[in-house]
C-alpha cells in the first residue's frame, strides 16, 4: 500500500463473536494478515516464510501482478494456507505497474492513460465502468481459482473496491457470488465516499488495525504493542506489509518510503521478532484465520 492510499484505521461491527467461534467471551481473536503476496519476489519470500513459521495467520493476493504464479505454485504445496483475494483496481508503484487480468479491450475504463490500472483511487472512481469494474474482480478471483487456489476470503487492495457506494455493491456481489467472506469497512466520516455503509450483518470483524506513516523505525514495535494491548475481547485484525529490504523492493518502491522496502522490511522483523511473540502470548491473544471466520459464519 502506498502513501497516497486514503485509509487507515476503521472501526468494525461485530457480527461473528467470539462464542460464535467457539472460545471464551473473554478471548481477543487477532488475524495478523500480509497484504499483497504476489507484487514482487521479495515480497513472496517474505509472506510465505511468515506463513510457514506462523509470524501471520493469513494473506491476500494481488492476481494481476507479475509474480502471481509463484504465489500459486507455493499455494499449490500449502493447500491449507489461509489465502484470500486483495481485489485489485490499482497499479500505484510509479515503476512497477500491472494492468488488469481481464483483457484490456474488455475493461477499457479501468485503464490509465499508458495502459496500467490507475496509480491512484481517485481515478479510478472518476472514470471506471461498474459492468468492467465486476468483470475484472471476477476475472482476478477465477484465475486464482484456476490456478488451484483455495481461497479463504475477499478484501480490497488500496480500499479503492470499497469507496463509493456502486464499488461496494459489486464488491458485495462478489462475496455472495463466490461464498467468500469478505473484509468491510464502516468508514469514519471523510474517510470515504459519501453512503458507503456495508451491511452490518456481512462484517465479521470488531477492528481492523495497521501501522500509520510518521512512526520511527526504533518505535515500530512500540506502536504495535501500544495498538494491541488496550482492546477489548473480540475479534481483530493487524493489517501489515511485508518485504525484504533488497534491491528489487527499493527499486519498485524508490519514490514512496510509505509501505516501501524499509517499511517493510520493519514489518517483517517486527512479526518474527521474540519480543513481539512474547507480547502476544503474554497478552493471551489467540491468533486465528479466515477460514475460521467463515466456518463461524456458516454456523450463524
Amino acid at each position: 500500500m502506498p502513501a497516497r492510499a486514503f485509509w487507515r484505521v476503521f472501526i468494525f461491527s461485530a457480527f461473528v463473536s467470539v462464542t460464535t467461534l467457539s472460545f471464551a467471551q473473554s478471548a481477543r481473536l487477532l488475524i495478523i494478515h500480509a497484504d499483497d503476496f504476489g507484487m514482487s519476489h521479495t515480497v513472496n519470500r517474505a509472506i510465505s516464510e511468515s506463513l510457514e513459521k506462523g509470524w501471520v495467520t493469513s494473506a491476500s493476493i494481488l492476481v494481476p501482478c507479475p509474480w502471481f504464479p509463484e504465489v500459486a505454485r507455493w499455494a499449490k504445496a500449502h493447500p491449507d494456507a489461509d489465502l484470500g483475494i486483495h481485489l485489485a483496481l490499482n497499479s500505484e508503484w510509479n515503476d512497477f505497474r500491472w494492468g488488469p487480468v481481464r483483457s484490456k479491450d474488455k475493461v477499457p475504463s479501468l485503464l490509465d492513460g499508458q495502459g496500467y490500472l490507475p496509480l491512484d483511487t481517485p481515478e479510478v472512481r472518476e472514470h471506471a465502468k461498474i459492468p468492467e469494474v465486476e468483470t475484472e474482480l471476477r476475472a482476478q478471483i477465477e484465475r486464482a481459482q484456476a490456478f488451484g487456489i483455495h481461497i479463504s476470503h475477499l478484501d480490497a487492495h488500496m480500499g479503492t473496491a470499497v469507496s463509493t457506494p456502486d464499488l461496494l455493491n459489486v464488491f458485495l456481489r462478489m462475496g455472495h457470488a463466490y461464498h467468500l467472506p469478505e473484509l468491510l469497512v464502516r468508514p469514519s466520516p471523510g474517510q470515504m465516499a459519501s453512503g458507503v455503509n456495508p451491511p452490518a450483518e456481512e462484517i465479521l470483524v470488531d477492528q481492523v488495525m495497521e501501522m500509520e506513516p510518521g512512526v520511527d523505525a526504533a518505535h515500530w514495535l512500540e506502536w504495535y504493542e501500544k495498538t494491541l494491548a488496550p482492546l477489548k475481547p473480540g475479534v481483530y485484525q493487524l493489517i501489515v506489509h511485508l518485504a525484504y529490504d533488497d534491491d528489487e523492493m527499493r527499486g519498485a518502491t524508490w519514490d514512496h518510503p510509505d509501505w516501501g522496502a524499509a517499511w517493510r522490511q520493519q514489518d517483517l522483523n517486527m512479526v518474527k521478532s521474540a519480543e513481539f511473540q512474547k507480547f502476544l502470548k503474554d497478552q493471551g491473544f489467540v491468533l486465528v484465520t479466515w477460514k475460521e471466520l467463515a466456518k463461524a459464519m456458516v454456523k450463524r
